[in-house]
């Protein structure tokens, strides 16, 4: 950073990036503003600016380094890797500590305290975002966590047998709590998220968000009221299963008449809204409590799944295959299920069938909170609303 750009950053007046400090304060003050930055997107710490903004400097710029570096290493956990640098202005020394985003999140300090940075400045990270931290990268899958409120009783061991009966894996019954307890469906005699999801007497009474909302609304947008509604809640590969056939009810599917009988010919491929749906529940940030939603409108269908993709993962890289599982436990037993090829290859997949039946490309819009996937419909595929 040098003197003009130090400059044009402290005349602006919002820079979430940014945190200026007349002094660099105390060793637990210190450690709290690195690892605030560590664990969100990174920034810079600028000691020698005051809080209206004037330049004051520092006194020795070497033993702040060193202080910086020391408060670093030993009052941050994992220790954190900063590069300073000094900028003069107006024969003032300014020291600009610039802090990555960290690889190792979650950071706290050696007082156990683990904070991230806010647009006002930095506070203590809640739950869920910790939970988020430990998720991005892969301390910790949610689908793992075990409800202690909840005993083998509120699992469906009749579910179960059939779901072994059905993706043909009869000769793993035995103790189904064995199984559980492998499969990362049970811990400690308790049912895990994955196996409440799956498995659940009733999943909704515990986990109330973990549902779909579908819905049919009448023209291009969510202006008027929906002409058919759904809350699609129940064991996960239930929800599935009525999700498609909400969709079959809203979308055409002419036949076209094969020899004798009558072959259908759905407007949009089975097996592209099957993958996307499924791609909704196994990988939504469970973390959020929000539901997975299924609008239909008359020129597309809209997917929106709670969570940003794990790992950083952008539209493109969606588009390109990359594969991140975040609740690998649920993922496992859907591809025993035969409905993902554990191949990475879901979206590219989605992209070729919908690109085929409509020649259009679908919409990958990630958002704060949710991503938006849209499934465009054949022209003239809806009737005009009435």
């Amino acid at each position: 950073m040098d003197t003009l750009d130090l400059l044009e950053r402290i005349a602006s007046r919002r820079s979430p990036g940014t945190r200026f400090r007349r002094f660099v304060g105390s060793e637990d003050e210190l450690a709290k503003d690195l690892t605030a930055f560590a664990n969100t997107d990174g920034g810079q710490l600028i000691v020698g600016v005051a809080d209206d903004r004037s330049v004051v400097g520092v006194g020795d710029a070497d033993a702040l380094h060193r202080a910086v570096d020391n408060v670093a290493y030993n009052n941050c956990e994992p220790p954190i890797t900063v590069v300073q640098e000094t900028v003069s202005v107006e024969g003032k020394t300014v020291v600009v500590v610039n802090v990555p985003k960290g690889a190792q999140r979650p950071y706290r300090t050696k007082r156990g305290r683990y904070h991230i940075r806010t647009t006002s400045g930095c506070r203590d990270a809640s739950r869920e975002e910790l939970l988020r931290l430990f998720q991005a990268t892969e301390s910790l899958f949610y689908d793992e966590t075990p409800l202690p409120r909840l005993g083998l009783d509120d699992l469906n061991l009749e579910a179960l047998d059939r779901f072994l009966d059905q993706t043909g894996q009869r000769r793993l019954a035995g103790d189904p709590a064995r199984l559980l307890r492998n499969w990362g469906l049970l811990a400690g005699g308790h049912p895990t998220i994955a196996g409440l999801l799956l498995f659940g007497r009733e999943p909704q009474a515990h986990l109330p968000f973990a549902q779909i909302n579908a819905a049919r609304f009448p023209g291009l947008d969510v202006v008027a009221p929906p002409s058919d509604r759904k809350d699609i809640t129940g064991r996960l590969l239930d929800m599935l299963a009525d999700a498609e056939r909400f969709l079959h009810l809203q979308l055409r599917r002419p036949h076209v008449i094969r020899g004798f009988e009558p072959e259908p010919r759905p407007e949009l491929p089975d097996e592209a809204l099957r993958e996307a749906l499924v791609n909704a529940v196994a990988h939504r940030d469970y973390t959020v409590a929000g539901p997975v939603r299924l609008f239909v409108f008359d020129d597309r269908v809209e997917i929106r799944t709670p969570g940003k993709p794990p790992n950083s993962i952008d539209a493109e890289a969606m588009r390109a295959g990359v594969h991140v599982v975040r609740n690998p436990r649920v993922y496992s037993r859907i591809s025993d299920a035969g409905m993902v090829t554990r191949a990475g290859s879901g979206i590219p997949r989605i992209v070729a069938l919908v690109r085929d039946a409509t020649g259009e490309d679908i919409g990958i819009d990630v958002r704060e909170y949710e991503v938006l996937l849209s499934i465009p419909r054949r022209a003239g595929a809806a009737p005009a609303p009435a």
